[in-house]
């Protein structure tokens, strides 16, 4: 995996310099003409065109070659770098050689490798640059077109070049160092990103063994309770005791039944229901299921889009559902008894997107900045945990969708949960749609 990503930098940092190249050439050319036309020095324009065809030419094969996705290694990098220190050489060995004041861009290709290379491959390329220096210094200065001139001109163009050589270097330079600062910095937001996904996963997991160990530690005195409330309603019909005191025994009965069923439940979404298969559901059935349970529907309005209606997800259903049903859950208890809660589904082309919208009145920039937390609830005590929004938005990131939370006091509060359109494999049989009355 780590060779794979090496491969991958190196393409990326190829394709990078191959535009940087270009620009590279587009200088040239222009400084040639217009030391020629403008400065009216005689330059060998023969030569000086063929350097640059060379660099255009290595360039478009080059990009044609990158277009192939290749496996690129970081030798190529070096080599090209080196073939460049090659050219602006040649460049200046027929512009005026060691005095000529662009001489200083080998410091940009010595900074370009620095960033994308190795250590020893840069400092093979340092070496081959303070090579190619000394060979200016070697051959015969020349200064076409100049020789008339007096030495205080020389040195007037020459430091005037300076100026020009330096403004183009650092130009490089900061361009170099810029990019290298955006590319760290959103590495970092990607290992920011990560380290916080574990952390909720790691915190799921938690939530999930202690989900489980509470369902397999209550499930022996429930079992008591209930044989107890059995035999004591029994026991109450038996002394023809009175209607209210049976039905109260067979009451509890009932909710003793109902908590054994919260704790299957619990038991089974800890167990399974992180590795819960996706089905193809009926966008309408996923609904259905997902307020199936809730104490007051009568204050839920459910708007689907038409683009949506009729519509199959193909999503984990119980998952999904009970993400949605925490969301809704909370809307309503948010919202004051007369309010209604909106559920909004629609379709777009690569995602669902299920708005929750409730009547309450909002929560202030703090309270919404810590939203989602594991244990966090303005909730009275005994109405809440905490949990509901956590798991929501573990049960999204999980499936490659994510929570969103918009409030403002006194305006309520919206939730959008975004989960993308997933293909059922081929051959797949979706599940049946629930029967409706």
């Amino acid at each position: 995996m780590n060779e794979s990503r090496s491969h991958d930098a190196h393409l990326i940092n190829l394709r990078w310099l191959l535009r940087l190249r270009w620009w590279v050439l587009i200088g040239q050319v222009c400084t040639i003409v217009g030391v020629e036309w403008m400065l009216r020095i005689d330059l060998p324009l023969a030569p000086l065109a063929v350097l640059v065809a060379l660099g255009i030419t290595s360039n478009a094969a080059c990009e044609l070659w990158t277009r192939r996705a290749p496996r690129v290694r970081e030798g190529l990098l070096a080599a090209l770098m080196g073939f460049d220190v090659l050219l602006l050489t040649g460049l200046l060995s027929l512009t005026g050689g060691s005095v000529n004041p662009f001489s200083c861009l080998y410091l940009v290709h010595i900074a370009l490798a620095a960033v994308v290379l190795q250590p020893r491959l840069t400092w093979m390329l340092v070496t081959l640059s303070l090579g190619c220096f000394g060979f200016l210094f070697v051959i015969p200065p020349w200064l076409p077109g100049a020789a008339a001139a007096p030495h205080m001109e020389h040195m007037r163009m020459h430091l005037e070049g300076m100026w020009v050589a330096f403004g183009v270097a650092a130009g490089f330079i900061v361009y170099f160092v810029q990019r290298v600062t955006r590319a760290l910095a959103e590495r970092e937001a990607e290992l920011v990103a990560a380290r916080n996904l574990t952390a909720r996963n790691e915190r799921f997991a938690a939530l999930a063994t202690l989900a489980a160990g509470a369902a397999h530690e209550l499930s022996t005195p429930l079992s008591t309770i209930a044989v107890v409330a059995k035999e004591l309603e029994h026991e109450l019909r038996r002394t023809l005791s009175s209607t209210e005191t049976v039905a109260d025994a067979r009451l509890i009965r009932e909710q003793v039944r109902r908590c054994r069923d919260i704790l299957l439940h619990m038991a089974a979404d800890a167990g399974q229901g992180t590795g819960e298969a996706p089905v193809a559901i009926a966008v309408e059935d996923l609904i259905e299921a997902a307020v199936d349970g809730l104490v007051e529907r009568a204050r839920l309005r459910i708007v689907v889009d038409g683009l949506a209606r009729g519509l199959v997800a193909y999503v984990p259903p119980r998952a999904v559902a009970q993400a949605l049903r925490g969301v809704l859950k909370n809307a309503q208890q948010a919202s004051p008894p007369e309010a209604e809660v909106e559920l909004a589904v629609a379709r777009a082309d690569d995602a669902w997107r299920f708005t929750v919208r409730d009547g309450g009145t909002g929560m202030s920039a703090d309270v919404l900045e810590r939203a989602g937390e594991p244990f966090f609830t303005t909730k009275a005590p005994g109405q809440g945990m905490g949990l509901g929004l956590f798991l929501t938005r573990a049960v999204l990131g999980r499936l490659g969708g994510m929570l969103e939370l918009t409030s403002a006091q006194g305006r309520g509060t919206t939730a959008v949960l975004t989960l993308p359109v997933t293909v059922p494999p081929d051959g797949y049989t979706s599940m049946p749609r629930r029967a409706t009355a």
